[in-house]
């Protein structure tokens, strides 16, 4: 192989996997950015779970999602909700399904939770799909627990996330609120 050829093979391989990880960038989410990509945020509990599979002809076999239905009341407008929110991954078995390391730790979804879920819908998913996707699946739910003094927290996840720092749920709402009404 000639030096030009090798010199443009490589330099194509560069660009292409440059725009490759630029297409895979991970996104910063405020609570603003959070919520103004949200159509809800709810909290509650989650009661049920539920894997599927598509087959799908042209995003192709073994297409996994996986829902949690969560019975709560919307921190939008405190109205009481039960919503089905979805992710990618999971498995219908033991031996079918995929793991993703963008979905919520399986501790996260674990039935009997409290969570908080932020959600939007999605018309295709992949594979046709068609639901309330997590915001930044892992990034969209939060679990919370009781303090001392019975006050609901949502535990914070770090810097970058929607939650940064543990946070009273009221205080949550209200900022929930304030961003929803500015828009």
């Amino acid at each position: 192989m000639n030096s030009s050829l090798t010199k443009f093979i490589v330099g194509g391989a560069a660009v292409a996997a440059t725009a490759t990880l630029a297409w895979a960038s991970i996104e910063r989410l405020d609570l603003a950015a959070m919520m103004g990509k949200a159509d809800n945020a709810v909290i509650g509990t989650i009661t049920q779970r539920e894997t599927i599979r598509i087959d799908h002809p042209v995003d192709g076999p073994e297409l996994y999602y996986t829902s949690l239905t969560i019975e709560g009341r919307s921190l939008k407008d405190d109205q009481n909700v039960t919503v089905v929110v979805w992710f990618g991954g999971g498995f219908v078995d033991p031996r079918h399904g995929v793991h993703n390391s963008e979905a919520p730790s399986d501790d996260d979804q674990r039935i009997g939770n409290q969570v908080v879920a932020f959600y939007h819908w999605e018309e295709n998913m992949g594979g046709d799909h068609a639901g309330n996707a997590l915001v930044a699946w892992h990034g969209g739910l939060y679990r919370t627990f009781a303090s001392r003094n019975g006050k609901t927290i949502v535990q914070g996840r770090g810097d970058g996330y929607a939650i940064p720092t543990n946070v009273e749920l009221g205080v949550l709402a209200s900022e929930v609120k304030a961003l929803v009404k500015s828009k």
